[in-house]
């Protein structure tokens, strides 16, 4: 019989073929099967030999390129870290003080027997400092509420360079946003930090991001590994900080520790400071020296 495969015509013969046939008979078959092989569709491979096959898979580097640099989290073009400013508000007179409201005729924004919570100052309370015992010294919230306001309206604040710390009299330690707007007015700076004493927590009005919370002493934890401790103090040496700032390491941030209370002893960071050191001749107020501290780094690290 004949059979036409394509172009090619082969002859098959029957059972009764000679051994001679049957050799052609083999050689006929082999194209037979492979022209089926040819037309069968390919069974596509089951899934775990393709992840298999994709975990294996060893991508080719390029001579020029070390596979072992590191590249920082941010991209080959991310810089390193910049160095930073820690101001530490030390001995900051913030107290919460319960005021029971009273009948007195007159007396507006109290009903009787209300009771709520106020800033203590030495303004609104000399009758309660008084009746105390308490120095008057003892309750100046607003030396807190300068320095504040100068810190976070300086340039070094705005390029990213500064963290405020506020720990109070009472041992509260405050972790203030550099983003967080301070309110002008002291009575409404009084109110948020009666709220802030209360809540733990101030959060944003648009957001969940925190601007003023309380965390955990010491003040020290919070700081990088990196850190030169200085203490502003009265009795120290004067330095003159145009020179001075440059002979710090240049690695190194730089943590400053300023007390913001009337008056008293400076021995309230001895435990971990580097160095204590003073700024003028003349004495100053809280606020001026965080002013010449933070235009001196601004100078130094090419802020405008």
């Amino acid at each position: 019989m004949e059979v036409d495969h394509g172009k090619t015509s082969y002859i098959v013969t029957g059972e009764g073929s000679s051994s001679s046939d049957s050799s052609d008979n083999d050689e006929v078959s082999a194209p037979i099967r492979q022209e089926n092989t040819q037309d069968r569709p390919t069974k596509p491979l089951p899934n775990a030999r393709v992840r298999k096959q994709a975990n294996n898979f060893e991508p080719k580097i390029s001579s020029n390129l070390n596979p072992n640099a590191h590249v920082p989290r941010g991209g080959i073009a991310s810089n390193s870290n910049p160095r930073r400013l820690f101001v530490v508000l030390e001995q900051a007179c913030l107290e919460a003080y319960r005021v029971v409201g009273s009948s007195k005729p007159g007396r507006k924004g109290a009903k009787e027997g209300e009771v709520k919570y106020t800033l203590l100052n030495c303004d609104d309370h000399q009758g309660i400092l008084a009746k105390t015992g308490r120095d008057i010294a003892d309750a100046r919230p607003d030396i807190t509420h300068q320095c504040l306001l100068t810190l976070l309206d300086s340039p070094l604040n705005k390029a990213g360079l500064l963290q405020v710390y506020i720990h109070t009299a009472k041992g509260v330690l405050i972790e203030v946003n550099p983003h967080v707007r301070i309110p002008r007015t002291f009575k409404r700076f009084s109110g948020l930090m009666v709220q802030l004493l209360h809540k733990l927590s101030i959060r944003g009005v648009n957001g969940s991001e925190k601007l003023l919370k309380v965390v955990k002493n010491p003040v020290v934890d919070h700081f990088p590994p990196n850190t030169y401790k200085i203490t502003l103090s009265g009795d120290a040496p004067v330095r003159r900080l145009s020179t001075y700032l440059p002979t710090l390491p240049q690695t190194h941030n730089i943590a400053v520790f300023v007390g913001a209370m009337a008056r008293g002893k400076d021995d309230f960071a001895d435990a971990y400071v580097d160095e204590k050191i003073g700024l003028s001749g003349y004495a100053l107020s809280a606020s001026v020296a965080c002013g010449k501290f933070c235009c001196a780094l601004e100078d130094l690290w090419d802020v405008a």
